[in-house]
């Protein structure tokens, strides 16, 4: 317990899956929670199942006003932002061939500009502090390429790029920047691949050394560690969770 007490954290994507997770454990840790996301509903029902530790906020990772709306409201509520998760994506499987260039873009702005944008609408503030931990979540799909996933690891090798790019911009102020690559967790979007898997979900299992499926928290419990003072000396740095699938 109390491993982000006086800590603020913003989390993008926080009304379900390991956004959700994220923003229950970081609480439960001591942090105040700043919930962001499109789901309006969901997310406001997870802060005030929260209380008053978390504050809900709705969230377009690709409109940069919006984003430095939310930042500041963060800012009025608790008083800084010290931790930012950029978890908000979305995923699809199409071959090259028959992916549209609208899906395409729609697929990069999600999740390759919004996390530009997250990074940037709290850089400024972190470097004001002299400290602040950005946590951008890639994927396995990040470190190596699969067929019918052009647009999704195209964004995701970037959300890796632009991780090391910022731990050398904003490292001399005081502020780490890590990327974290899940591999098949248990949330929504693991139905999308499951269900064009032949064999679903137990084909899967059975391709995993460690034989299971991770859950939402096991993602979580790792993100803890990069916003906690734990992590203090890592920067840069790619964290895998994918039950040794990349191994």
């Amino acid at each position: 317990m109390g491993r982000l007490t006086g800590k603020v954290a913003l989390i993008s994507g926080a009304s379900r899956g390991q956004g959700e997770a994220e923003a229950r454990l970081f609480a439960s840790e001591g942090a105040n929670v700043v919930l962001a996301d499109i789901l309006d509903e969901e997310g406001a029902t997870v802060a005030k199942d929260i209380g008053d530790a978390a504050l809900y906020l709705h969230l377009d990772v690709t409109d940069e006003a919006n984003w430095q709306a939310v930042v500041d409201k963060a800012i009025d509520k608790f008083g800084g932002v010290d931790v930012l998760v950029n978890n908000a994506g979305v995923f699809a499987i199409n071959p090259i061939a028959s992916t549209s260039l609208e899906e395409y873009r729609r697929i990069i702005d999600i999740n390759q500009v919004g996390v530009f944008l997250g990074m940037k609408s709290v850089a400024g503030h972190m470097v004001a502090r002299g400290s602040g931990s950005i946590i951008n979540i890639s994927s396995v799909a990040g470190l190596k390429g699969n067929a019918g996933t052009v647009a999704y690891t195209a964004s995701k090798f970037a959300v890796r790029g632009m991780t090391k790019v910022a731990s050398y911009e904003l490292a001399p102020f005081g502020v780490r920047v890590n990327s974290v690559h899940p591999g098949l967790i248990d949330t929504a979007m693991l139905k999308q691949i499951s269900d064009v898997v032949p064999g679903g979900e137990d084909a899967m299992r059975e391709r995993l050394p460690n034989g299971r499926l991770a859950d939402a928290d096991d993602v979580a419990k790792l993100v803890l560690y990069l916003a906690s003072d734990e992590s203090s000396y890592s920067t840069g740095s790619e964290f895998v969770v994918d039950g040794g699938m990349t191994a």
